[in-house]
């Protein structure tokens, strides 16, 4: 029996979900790309369940070669792209096997430094890398890392004494290959190792949304209809659908609980989780089965959609005629009526605020919460929140304006700004804890991560503004290559390579390699794109007295 520290979860049993595999998939059609699926059964994808024991992988499987690795041949295209082939062959690399089955991609292949734990699988981390296998028509290490991030959600998760919620996904995993049995095991991490100790909000958010990705893509339904993963699915919603002492319909959250994994001030209500979280409920709601569980948990999907598309639409949203209402703003208001809800001090406007507010253009700011607005830009969040409609077209096109307006200060020399502006001097050290990577335009803080290129490509095309992402793309070819894949940048215009970067980091590979994807083939948006949905009413016009 392998022995596993306290805390971690070993998973010699994750082949016990394979039983389930013995049917083939029911097929539809793609409407989006008009092709068929692959009719190969599920069976035959996985490794047939019963003698757990006794299936060993050759030594040095954990992880092969991308030159080793099966895969489908290049197609026609940007796939002769000397850029494009090198990025492969990077994606490739960092494949990790568990027992002959590929089940993701590494964080970082760089061996010039310690591992830390940049030899995990992280669930935020594969999302690009998923994407690109589906585009490239390769599903199969999608599908297994689906159904091996759900069997490691069914493990006791303990930090300490006390028990996570049965649907906190992991933040990471890791094969751990014993030489002397020659057997494989699989280890997560649910925040216990994490730093601050941290669980991780947003993987079970960027789960849901890739299970709903494979679908669109394969066509392929029987995944996302196994018992198994519609039961993942509600425990995830039951998790943030639960019933509090909430006054909002945002999630109220750690610090560090998402991609900016450590202390930042995004504590509260952040852009990044409440995005995604629009976004797993939107695409929960196709993917769960009209049975009499999935239909209670739909009806509370509508419901929540209603009220957190209103708040966000209404309270996050910044333009220049809203941050002059703030500035405007009278306090210590009370009733129903105040227009001030939140007592927000207009005193507490960062001076920066000013003049990064273009004539046209707006955002989601950083976090909304009583007494406290956060005024940073923030990329991820506000990417998704056009990919998932939870932007009006009206300020999907804003939010694109102000990326225009200010190129320099979000893009600059190397895409894309994590969030914007950094924190410095003593806000620093009250914010971050004196944290020595966070220090001003480095890392989360201002740092600039090549990353959140497929991000920015999806929404320009979107919105119709290819022409955006292709200049966010020369700019990346022009350094990451030789610069060997870098995790981040920093400086005010990302013109340095990042102090602690982990080179070979394999989401900056296949960020890219998605970018490019889609702007050669702009109907891949489908797999991560969501139309506004008719039933999600928008935010009514704001008048004179709109309220915060």
């Amino acid at each position: 029996m392998t022995v596993v520290p306290d805390g971690l979860c070993s998973v010699a049993e994750v082949d016990n979900l394979d039983k389930l595999l013995d049917k083939p998939p029911k097929l539809r059609v793609n409407i989006d790309r008009q092709r068929s699926c692959d009719e190969r059964s599920l069976s035959s994808e996985l490794v047939t369940n019963g003698h757990a024991d006794a299936v060993h992988s050759p030594p040095g499987t954990a992880r092969m070669s991308g030159l080793d690795a099966p895969g489908a041949p290049f197609a026609a295209g940007i796939d002769s792209h000397p850029y494009v082939v090198e990025a492969w062959a990077a994606l490739r690399h960092s494949m990790v096997y568990f027992r002959g089955q590929p089940v993701g991609t590494i964080a970082a292949s760089d061996n010039t430094e310690e591992n830390l734990n940049y030899d995990q699988v992280f669930v935020r981390d594969f999302i690009p890398s998923g994407l690109a296998f589906l585009m490239h028509k390769e599903p199969e290490v999608v599908k297994n890392f689906i159904l091996k991030t759900l069997r490691l959600q069914s493990w006791e998760k303990k930090i300490d004494r006390f028990h996570l919620g049965e649907g906190v996904m992991p933040a990471s995993f890791k094969v751990l290959h014993d030489p002397v049995r020659n057997y494989e095991t699989l280890m997560a991490d649910f925040g216990e190792s994490a730093i601050g100790r941290v669980a991780p909000v947003d993987s079970g958010f960027w789960w849901i949304i890739l299970l709903r990705a494979y679908t669109k893509s394969t066509g392929d339904t029987s995944l996302a209809e196994l018992p198994e993963c519609q039961k993942g699915m509600r425990l995830i919603l039951s998790l943030c659908l639960s019933e509090g002492f909430d006054t909002f319909p945002t999630l109220l959250c750690a610090d560090g609980c998402c991609m900016i994994d450590r202390r930042m001030g995004v504590y509260g209500y952040p852009i990044e989780i409440q995005a995604l979280f629009f976004m797993a409920l939107r695409c929960a709601l196709v993917l769960l089965k009209q049975d009499e569980e999935g239909k209670e948990f739909m009806e509370r999907i509508v419901k929540r959609l209603h009220a957190l598309s209103y708040h966000m639409r209404s309270y996050f949203w910044l333009d220049l005629k809203q941050l002059n209402d703030i500035y405007r703003y009278k306090t210590e208001e009370y009733s129903h009526t105040a227009v001030n809800k939140f007592n927000v001090m207009p005193d507490s406007l960062p001076e920066w605020i000013f003049d990064f507010m273009p004539s046209r253009g707006g955002y989601f700011i950083g976090n909304v919460s009583p007494a406290r607005m956060d005024f940073r830009w923030f990329c991820l969040g506000n990417c998704v929140a056009i990919l998932s409609s939870l932007a009006t077209p009206e300020q999907s096109t804003a939010i694109m304006d102000l990326i225009e307006a200010r190129w320099e200060e979000l893009v600059g020399e190397m895409p894309l700004k994590v969030c914007y502006p950094a924190i410095e001097s003593h806000e620093w050290k009250i914010i971050t804890g004196c944290d020595p990577k966070n220090t001003r335009w480095s890392y989360h803080n201002g740092g600039s991560w090549p990353v959140l290129l497929w991000l920015l490509t999806a929404a320009c095309i979107k919105t119709g503004r290819p022409h955006i992402a292709r200049r966010a793309v020369e700019l990346a070819e022009s350094r990451l290559i030789k610069d060997s894949w870098p995790e981040y940048y920093d400086g005010k215009l990302g013109r340095y390579v990042g102090k602690q970067a982990r080179k070979h980091q394999t989401w900056s590979v296949a960020g890219y390699l998605v970018a490019k994807l889609m702007l050669e083939d702009p109907s891949y948006l489908g797999m991560v794109a969501l139309e506004e949905d008719r039933h999600v009413k928008p935010v009514l016009k704001r008048s004179n007295s709109w309220t915060c």
